[in-house]
C-alpha cells in the first residue's frame, strides 16, 4: 500500500508553493497526497495579488471526505487564514489518529500576509498543540513567541518558545541566518543540528511548504521524526539547488529533481 498523506493548505495559483508544491513533494517521495483547500490565491513570481478563503464548512466536508473514507498516514497544515478556520483544523487534526507537521504560514516568500493577525493566537493555543512536528522559519517565530533570532546561538531560546505552546518537537528553520543553512530540531531534550550548504539560488519560493511536506511523508513511510526531518532536509536543499527562473521574479524549487 502506498501511505496517503494529507495536505490541509491553500492553493497557489503559479504552482510553486501551497497545496500544488505539497502535492508534487508527496508524489516526488513515493506517497499519495491528497488535499483540503482553504483558500484561493491568485499568486506568480511576483507576488500575491489576491486571496480568498473558503468556508470552514467546506474546508471540515473536504477532510472529513478523505479521512473518513480513505484514511491518512500523516496531516500536513499550511496556509489557515483565519481563527476560525484554525480552530476548525485544529480540532479536525486532533480527532484523526495519524502525525501532523504544522508549518505556521504567516507570509509568502514575497512578503504578502497570509495569516490574520487576530488568528496567531490561535495557532499559539489550538494548532500547536496537535502538532508532532512545528516547522516556524525566523519571522514565523518572532510573530508567534516574540523571540528574534540573530544568529545560531538564537535557536535553541527560539525552539524552546515555541515547544512551550505544546508540539512534540519543533524545527525551527535558520536558512535566514547568514553562513550554512542550519535548522535546530528538537522535543525539549534531544537536539538534531541540521547543516547543510546556501546555494547561490534565488529561486527558492514554496521552501517551507516543501520542507513541511516532505517531512510528512518520511513519517507517513514509518520514519521517526528524526529520520523524517534529516531525510526531508536532503531533499529540499536538493530542491533549492535546482531552483528554476519562472516568470519575471522569484521562481520555484524544482520538486521533481530526485527524476533526474
Amino acid at each position: 500500500m502506498i501511505p496517503g498523506v494529507l495536505t490541509v493548505a491553500g492553493s497557489d495559483s503559479g504552482g510553486g508553493a501551497g497545496i500544488q508544491a505539497d502535492l508534487k513533494t508527496m508524489l516526488a517521495l513515493g506517497v499519495h497526497g491528497m488535499s483540503v483547500i482553504t483558500a484561493v490565491t491568485a499568486q506568480n513570481s511576483l507576488g500575491v495579488q489576491g486571496a480568498w478563503e473558503l468556508p470552514v464548512e467546506a474546508v471540515r466536508a473536504q477532510y472529513r471526505s478523505v479521512v473518513d473514507d480513505i484514511g491518512v498516514r500523516a496531516v500536513k497544515t499550511g496556509m489557515l487564514s483565519s481563527a476560525e478556520l484554525v480552530h476548525a483544523v485544529a480540532e479536525l487534526i486532533g480527532e484523526t489518529d495519524a502525525p501532523a507537521v504544522v508549518d505556521p504560514v504567516g507570509v509568502s516568500k514575497h512578503g504578502d500576509p497570509l495569516l490574520a493577525p487576530s488568528a496567531l493566537d490561535s495557532v499559539r493555543t489550538a494548532l500547536l498543540p496537535v502538532a508532532t512536528v512545528a516547522t516556524p522559519n525566523l519571522d514565523e517565530v518572532a510573530h508567534l513567541t516574540g523571540v528574534r533570532v540573530e544568529s545560531e546561538d538564537d535557536l535553541r531560546r527560539a525552539a524552546e518558545a515555541v515547544l512551550a505552546y505544546g508540539p512534540r518537537w519543533v524545527v525551527v528553520k535558520g536558512g535566514h541566518l547568514a553562513g550554512d543553512a542550519v535548522d535546530l530540531l528538537t522535543d525539549g531534550s534531544e537536539e538534531h543540528w541540521l547543516r547543510a550548504p546556501r546555494h547561490d539560488n534565488r529561486h527558492t519560493h514554496g521552501t517551507g511548504c516543501t520542507l513541511a511536506s516532505a517531512i510528512t511523508s518520511q513519517l507517513a513511510k514509518g520514519q521517526s521524526v528524526p529520520e523524517a526531518v534529516t531525510a526531508a532536509k536532503e531533499y529540499v536543499t536538493g530542491a533549492i539547488a535546482a531552483g528554476f527562473a519562472l516568470g519575471a521574479g522569484i521562481g520555484p524549487v524544482h520538486h521533481g529533481w530526485v527524476f533526474g
